[in-house]
Parts: C-alpha cells; structure tokens; sequence
C-alpha cells in the first residue's frame, strides 16, 4: 500500500474512533440529565452533540500536540504504528461500550498507540517524560471531580436552604441544561484533541507537515469535532444506563453540581495540555454527589466495576497494540 492510502486509512480509522469515543462516551454527556428527567434522551444527546461540535472553536490543542508529539517518538514509528494503535483503542471502546463500561476511551488510545509502538522500536520509542501527567491524572481527574461536587453541593444546599424544594429543583432543571453545555464543551474540546494529535503525528511522519507547524490543520480539527459529536448523537445506551442509575441516584441538584465540577476541571486540564479522561472525571464528581447525602448512597459493587475497567483500559490496549502492529507492519511495506 503507498504512502497516501496509508494516510488516508489512517484518518479514517482515526474519525471511526472518535465516533466510538463519542459513542461511548455519550454517557458521560447526558446521562445525569437523562437519569433526572430535565431531558428526554433525543434532545439530550442533540444538546451535548452541539457543544461538543462547538468546543472546536472554544479552545486551543495543547492536549492535541502531546497526544501527537508527547508520547512517542515519531522518528523511531511508522503508519503500522497509528494503525495498530488505533485499531486496538476501537476494538477496546467498542467492547467496554457494549458491556456497558463507562471507560476512558483517551487511555485506551494512549494504551494501543504505546503498545504498538513498543512492539516497532522497543521502550526507548516511548516519551517518558510525556506519560507521567495523564497517568497521575487516572488518580487524581476522579478526586478533583470528587471533591469540587462536593464542595459545590454543599454550598449550594447552604444557599438554597430557606427555598422551598420545588422551587429548588425548578430553577436546577434549568441550570442543568447549562452545566450539561459546558461538561459538553470540555468533553468536547478535550477528547476530540486525542484524535488530533493521531492525524496530526500521521501527518508529520508522512512529510506532509512541517515539524515546526504550531498545531493542526483546520480540516483536521473540524472532522474530529464533527466525528465525537456524531457518535455522541448515536448514544451508548447501555453505558448512559450505568452512568446515570447505576452509581447514585440523581436529582437536578446532583446532576447540576456534578457536570459543574467536572467542567472546571476539564476546563484546567485541557488547557494544561494534559490529556484526561473525560469518564474518571464525570465518574468521581456523580460519586461526590452521591457521597454528600450519604456514603450508602453510592453503589460502591458498581463502583468497583468500573474502576477495574480503568486501571485494566491502558494495559488492556496496549497489549492489543502489540498484536495488531504486527499484523499491520506487513500492510506498511
């Protein structure tokens, strides 16, 4: 296969996993708002679509440039490299997906994309420097969701505590529809850099792109964007169940107060360049909401799933990795 039609290949399978990371990652969008009946799921998931289409102009992609130039290096891979990478994190997604496990999709691209990189050069292909941040942050995204819900709910019960509570959870049914955009908007902006980065490096190994080019094409963002919302609009039905039920019980309140902790957070590290996921962060602050009233009412067995999950996702994907380059190092010559 010439050089073209590998790029090509690339960044189609590069959009085909935005889409799954949309896909999957639906829940971590809607399913507060859904679980607590401000809205439908249709309009849910059209509204968390749009701003996650509308973070392509909202932000820079400083995540974007370290998932493309901070992780490996580029001069020691190839093409089979990002394919085997990438194939890995679909099939990885797509599996969590269907089991209904609210995964980070960005680990599971940063696990096939290592994995399959060690598989071409050895460890010396791998930027050690760069891993550090976003796997401390498998730890301490879901804490800062944690604590910021819980701070956020306990001084907003302390505001509201001489409101009545329908009037209380008539003015949070609104809100939510506001802190529902912005968690959108940090999905957005943060998740749809992860592909970026992967077009971005398929890019600059095929000498299409000068090194010193500062960040991505327009045409690249646009499509990353346009394919995590796509996959948003499909929902991942079984994983928003999880998510919005599963955990804690929600109230407009608790969705309100989650989704706000969340975006800030997503807000900081997106702009930090450190690439999050977007779950561990929604997970911990649903989990903080649930925490204020009181610790049995978070279901800690489902709690466990899913943590397993997360600690399973990066090696999980990396050991894919490994396999597929393999099969795609032939496909490359």
């Amino acid at each position: 296969m010439d050089s073209s039609s590998l790029l090509i290949l690339i960044v189609v399978l590069t959009l085909t996993f935005e889409f799954v990371n949309g896909w999957n990652d639906s829940a971590n969008s809607i399913a507060t708002i859904v679980s607590t009946r401000v809205l439908t799921p249709l309009p849910a998931v059209a509204w968390a679509a749009f701003w996650n289409f509308v973070a392509a102009f909202a932000f820079g992609t400083a995540v974007a440039k370290t998932m493309g130039k901070g992780l490996v290096h580029l001069e020691m891979v190839d093409e089979s490299v990002l394919l085997g990478g990438l194939v890995a994190a679909i099939v990885w997604t797509a599996a969590c997906t269907w089991m209904g496990l609210p995964i980070s999709v960005s680990h599971s691209l940063m696990g096939g994309y290592g994995g399959a990189a060690i598989a071409k050069a050895g460890f010396a292909a791998i930027i050690t420097s760069g891993w550090i941040k976003p796997i401390i942050f498998i730890l301490v995204s879901p804490l800062i969701g944690l604590v910021g819900a819980v701070i956020l709910s306990v001084a907003t019960i302390w505001a509201c505590r001489k409101q009545s509570p329908h009037r209380v959870d008539k003015w949070f049914r609104r809100l939510q529809l506001m802190s529902a955009a912005a968690y959108s908007l940090g999905h957005g902006t943060n998740d749809a850099q992860k592909g970026m980065g992967i077009i971005w490096a398929a890019l600059l190994a095929a000498g299409t792109l000068s090194p010193e080019v500062a960040h991505p094409p327009w045409w690249v963002i646009i499509a990353c964007h346009a394919a995590i919302a796509g996959g948003t609009m499909a929902g991942g039905w079984r994983v928003i169940k999880t998510m919005g039920q599963h955990i804690t019980k929600l109230t407009p309140f608790g969705g309100f107060a989650a989704e706000c902790s969340a975006a800030l957070a997503l807000f900081g590290t997106a702009q930090a360049g450190i690439p999050v996921s977007t779950t561990h962060t929604i997970t911990g602050a649903i989990i903080g909401v649930g925490a204020t009233r009181r610790m049995t009412a978070v279901r800690w067995g489902v709690t466990q799933r899913i943590l397993w999950a997360w600690i399973l996702t990066i090696p999980g994907s990396a050991l894919f990795g490994t396999l597929l380059y393999s099969a795609f190092a032939g496909l490359v010559k």
